[in-house]
């Protein structure tokens, strides 16, 4: 069995850098990357086992880091990325921070403090499970923020960015791209699936009903902030289990890239010997 290279999963999500970028473009249920849905579940299954093998290495290296940010709409499936893709990972070098509403200690700092400060140290893979750029969508589509201030913030972003990366942090954003008929599944699942009931939040169907607004924060955040140093892959997510696989693919071989090797600290048994 087959599954489709690392460099093609990268070429086909990649927003590029410096390129007008439309995301109705993008389609949500996109399938042609995973086919076969078995397929992509060994896929996901294999590139999870060697994630945990190359996140020991960077761990005992702690020389850097890589951070995993996940944005997209209620249901995309952000709690359930970090699940799969990181099943076989010690807890011991993951750093996990959900983004809700800030506090009123975050909101008498500027916006990108919490962000700054839940950074994963050096030697460590941190998820955000929504990040500072809350800052750009829904502060922009609820507009509990000057359009003047939102509109400075991308290249703030940008900045804080390349701050990040120029001092060994890797970062790796994801868009969650879920399709409105897929969200209104799923929302649906949350009120009729035990398990699930305490997801639901009515304030989802709020945000449900400006859809285009957020859209279109999403395409503007995504053409101001797609560089170099931090782009942006749109990931189809109708299909959960195809969804994982891609991110999983591309978390590999970003570990790989990084050309991870044992630290050799020099001891010896002869040097040591046990008694």
């Amino acid at each position: 069995m087959t599954h489709p290279k690392i460099f093609d999963v990268r070429k086909a999500l990649l927003a590029p850098p410096g390129k007008a970028f439309n995301l109705s473009d993008r389609d949500s249920g996109d399938r042609s990357l995973f086919p076969d849905k078995k397929e992509a579940r060994v896929s996901l299954k294999k590139d999870a086992a060697m994630i945990n093998e190359l996140q020991d290495k960077l761990y005992a290296n702690r020389d850097r880091a890589l951070l995993v940010v996940l944005q997209g709409m209620d249901t995309s499936g952000k709690s359930g990325v970090i699940r799969n893709v990181f099943a076989d990972t010690s807890p011991l070098g993951l750093q996990v921070e959900a983004f809700k509403a800030p506090s009123k200690t975050e909101l008498a700092h500027d916006y990108l403090w919490r962000i700054h400060e839940a950074v994963p140290r050096k030697g460590r893979i941190g998820i955000f499970d929504r990040s500072h750029y809350e800052d750009v969508l829904v502060v922009k589509v609820r507009n509990f923020a000057p359009a003047d201030k939102v509109e400075q913030r991308y290249e703030q972003i940008n900045a804080f960015e390349k701050h990040l990366t120029e001092n060994g942090v890797t970062i790796l954003k994801f868009m969650l791209n879920v399709g409105y008929e897929e969200q209104g599944i799923r929302l649906a699942e949350r009120l009729t699936e035990e398990h699930k009931l305490w997801k639901f939040n009515p304030a989802d169907l709020e945000d449900r009903k400006l859809w285009p607004d957020f859209m279109n924060a999403y395409e503007v955040a995504v053409n101001r902030c797609s560089t170099e140093h931090a782009p942006w892959y749109i990931v189809p997510a109708d299909s959960r289990t195809r969804r994982n696989a891609m991110i999983a693919r591309i978390v590999r071989g970003t570990l790989e890239d990084m050309n991870l090797s044992w630290p050799d600290p020099g001891y010896r048994l002869e040097d040591h010997p046990i008694g």
